[in-house]
């Protein structure tokens, strides 16, 4: 206990010491981590979704719809009662294919006939206010969450103000916008949502000639042989010789509803992945800047007798504390966010479940391997390091090498100051390239996907582009996340680049250089190798991109996608202006006469 205390108690002294790195990795982990467990969240998320749905509501296995309503049609549809199979029904009902306005906009929607008490089958679960009744109608929670429509509030429909009396949810029906199940007079369906009308409120429908379907719902002895339940069965064909009827499964309305995440999951699953070669990035560059300190603390634990196990224990122990609460505030975060994006048009029935462990195990691992990635290089380093060596913590002399010299010097201050730093840390621009280049790779990839044309739904304004606005605002945070953590990986790099090179900024200052010189030569050694790794982020991009593309996809013009990718240039002059300042502006004479930490 007296090892492992001592081990704590030097991680909380470093980390009291050094707060913005540790708060640099745990931004970095918990933004990885996080992605990753969204990204396996949406594997099976909707079908679970369903399932849920379907058991809290007495959902049907099947639905028969026909575009009709003549006496005829009716006993056709009332005959699938004694079909084989068949356990409970409810109906036949009728639906009407009309429009809801609601606060100015207005959506497709059809209108469902409902009993006064739901039958044994389809009972809609209400998750606010109460059921049909004369004069009020029941709104599907997707349909209203895209209207912005309450209880109490008063839609139209055929011309009529109705107040809202209930919203419910059901899993009969696929989710918002593909509520009708068919179409009008059979054909395809353009979308729209779903309302619970009584049946004396219909009337006026009936008066408008308004398209109309009727339809029974079905319960079989085994949901499992949905699929294979046809009309053209020997034992209920007769019936159907002149009515024309579309069965729908179960499974069928699932594969519907799974519609909605289907390219969202491999967004979030990909940019996590990104985003975790972007943490290592940055890390590495963390922990190499750390690497001199580290050497001296290293040297300071020898000399008071401290056994090689017991260092790389301290020195990697705080990477792995940092990484397992990264991961725990990573996983808590993904939960928060998670029924936003497993439900986004809210039809369904959302539980917390919290993440799967396979979910648990695959975070840790990856935060724990972005941790020793980045922390074992430099403690190996530092444990090999002599002791005599690692106190006296001497100056490298950087080797010069002629012809360079005099290349270099004929170009102004700035550039002079930035390139002889890159060269002195190549590792660091190269990494600094492939940061740039990560995120104009999750750039191009927002470009592309914003550059394919709507997918509207005709006759439904309010579920134009619902599930292309669901892939955008997917696509939108995986870009917003790496570039706020490039942006920390830029900072950090400057200031490392900052700290590591102020006696040689201080040497140029005392041979003339300005303060504003040495601030853009340290913002230089961070721009220069952002130009190549935003230009290799467009073909990295497109290359991606096109492990996913139809053969109907719209490319953007390549001028956009470079000047997309040229931002990055301003975008990191700015972000390195402020610590390149400050540490331009230290003082030159106590930088000179100052021992080594």
């Amino acid at each position: 206990m007296g090892r492992v205390l001592l081990v704590l108690r030097l991680v909380a002294a470093d980390v009291r010491r050094h707060p913005a790195q540790a708060a640099m990795l745990l931004v970095s982990i918990t933004t990885a981590t996080a992605m990753l467990s969204l990204g396996v969240a949406l594997h099976g998320a909707t079908e679970k979704l369903y399932q849920n749905t379907r058991e809290a509501t007495a959902e049907p296995d099947v639905v028969a719809y026909s575009p009709d309503t003549r006496g005829t049609t009716i006993t056709a549809l009332q005959s699938l009662r004694q079909a084989p199979g068949v356990v409970a029904h409810s109906g036949p009902y009728r639906q009407y294919y009309t429009t809801l306005t609601a606060h100015g906009a207005t959506g497709a929607a059809v209108v469902q006939v409902a009993d006064p008490a739901p039958g044994p089958v389809d009972r809609p679960l209400l998750t606010s206010g109460g059921w049909v009744r004369p004069g009020g109608v029941v709104v599907e929670r997707g349909f209203a969450t895209a209207l912005d429509v309450r209880v109490g509030d008063h839609v139209t429909v055929a011309g009529r103000s109705l107040p809202v009396t209930g919203i419910a949810v059901t899993a009969a029906r696929a989710v918002y916008p593909w509520a009708p199940g068919i179409g009008p007079h059979g054909g395809p369906s353009d979308g729209g949502g779903l309302v619970w009308a009584a049946e004396q409120d219909t009337r006026v429908l009936k008066s408008f000639d308004v398209p109309v379907t009727s339809f029974i719902n079905l319960k079989l002895r085994d949901p499992a042989t949905a699929r294979a339940f046809t009309t053209r069965d020997p034992a209920i064909a007769p019936a159907f010789e002149h009515t024309w009827v579309n069965v729908r499964a179960w499974q069928d309305v699932a594969r519907q509803d799974s519609v909605m995440l289907r390219d969202s999951q491999p967004i979030l699953v990909i940019g996590s992945w990104l985003i975790a070669f972007l943490a290592i990035g940055g890390l590495a560059t963390l922990a190499v800047g750390r690497a001199a300190a580290q050497t001296r603390r290293v040297g300071l634990l020898k000399a008071v007798g401290a056994a090689p196990g017991l260092i790389a224990a301290v020195l990697l122990a705080e990477y792995v504390t940092l990484a397992l609460l990264a991961d725990a505030l990573g996983l808590a975060a993904a939960r928060l966010i998670e029924p936003a994006i497993v439900n986004p048009s809210a039809s369904l029935i959302t539980t917390a479940t919290g993440p799967s462990g396979g979910t648990v195990v695959l975070t840790t691992v990856v935060a724990l391997a972005v941790a020793g990635l980045t922390a074992l290089g430099p403690t190996v380093r530092a444990l090999r390091t002599e002791t005599v060596a690692a106190l006296a913590d001497g100056a490298h002399r950087p080797r010069h090498r002629a012809h360079l010299t005099r290349i270099s010097a004929l170009l102004p201050t700035s550039f002079l100051l930035g390139i002889r730093l890159i060269a002195r840390r190549p590792g660091r621009a190269f990494l600094h390239a492939c940061t740039t280049a990560l995120t104009v790779v999750t750039i191009t990839g927002l470009v592309v996907i914003y550059a394919q044309p709507a997918k509207g739904y005709p006759g439904s304004p309010m579920a134009n582009d619902l599930r292309d606005a669901q892939q955008h605002h997917v696509i939108l945070a995986v870009t917003a996340a790496m570039i706020v953590l490039a942006a920390v990986n830029t900072l950090t790099a400057t200031w490392t680049t900052a700290e590591e090179a102020r006696r040689t900024m201080a040497v140029a200052r005392a041979l003339g250089a300005t303060p504003g010189q040495v601030t853009a030569g340290l913002s230089a050694a961070q721009v220069l190798p952002t130009l190549p790794g935003a230009l290799a982020g467009i073909p990295l991009g497109l290359l991606l991109c096109l492990l996913f593309a139809g053969p109907n996809t719209t490319w953007p013009p390549a001028w956009f996608l470079l000047a997309a990718a040229l931002t990055a240039l301003p975008v990191t002059a700015a972000l390195t202006a402020i610590p390149a300042r400050i540490a331009a502006r230290r003082p030159v004479a106590p930088t000179l006469s100052a021992e080594a930490p």
